[in-house]
């Protein structure tokens, strides 16, 4: 309808934002945010922190600390006010088991998963949060947006392999760093693909002062701050001949 009525748009599409984590960084500070970035909302949020790039030399010490907080995890109904709650119908609830169900087929391990309490109505699309390990690049976890909360893990060995990674989606939407190296901050950030960079934290979106938007296939133009206001402003040229 837009496009029949020359309507300008504002597109804020998908993502499959990833979040890096070097041997340097504060990771008592992190792993909350690691979490609840794929919890928030059972992870249907665009802008969820769906992968996490860690660092070679701590990959096995954080992702048991991963592991101890997603095996923590209670699903159910909202009332219960646990940790997640339910995907919205059946056909969200299928596509992320068809993920998983792609995941045990291909040998990606699952290090962790959450649980969906007893009480939990059978009638609702109760997921549990799962951590997948060393996720391929090349694997639709690695690569398409599950839009659940499916947290797909994977190691590097310097900045220039955890660029590539970050970078390897057709998305662009949130990317968070983590580390102290204030030169590795900011050259990561000027070179990832993507419309947000979060150092040493992650939000969704983050304030309503922040412009949110994407790149690539994550979307065209910006909500929130003041640059949401042009899109719904038009430019007028006035040029006037003096003499």
């Amino acid at each position: 309808m837009a496009a029949e009525n020359h309507v300008p748009v504002t597109l804020e599409l998908g993502g499959k934002s990833p979040q890096i984590v070097f041997a340097d960084a504060d990771l008592d500070a992190a792993l909350p945010v690691l979490v609840s970035a794929i919890v928030q909302n059972a992870g249907q949020t665009c802008s969820a922190g769906s992968r996490v790039m860690i660092d070679r030399a701590i990959y096995e010490p954080l992702l048991d600390r991963l592991s101890g907080a997603f095996n923590a995890l209670c699903v159910g109904p909202s009332h219960a006010d646990l940790d997640c709650g339910p995907l919205i119908n059946a056909k969200q609830q299928r596509r992320v088991r068809d993920f998983l169900s792609d995941a045990q087929h291909d040998g990606i391990a699952m290090a962790a998963h959450g649980e969906v309490i007893p009480e939990a109505p059978e009638s609702g699309f109760y997921q549990a949060p799962t951590l997948l390990r060393d996720v391929p690049a090349s694997h639709r976890l690695a690569r398409d947006e599950v839009f659940g909360p499916v947290l797909a893990a994977m190691s590097f060995s310097d900045e220039d392999e955890a660029l590539a990674l970050a970078n390897g989606t057709q998305f662009g939407l949130v990317a968070g760093i983590w580390t102290r190296d204030g030169a590795r901050q900011m050259r990561l950030a000027r070179r990832i693909r993507s419309g947000q960079v979060f150092i040493n934290n992650y939000g969704a979106g983050g304030g309503v002062e922040l412009p949110f938007g994407g790149v690539k296939h994550s979307g065209h133009g910006r909500e929130k701050g003041f640059e949401a206001l042009y899109g719904f402003t038009v430019l007028k040229t006035i040029a006037i001949r003096h003499g």
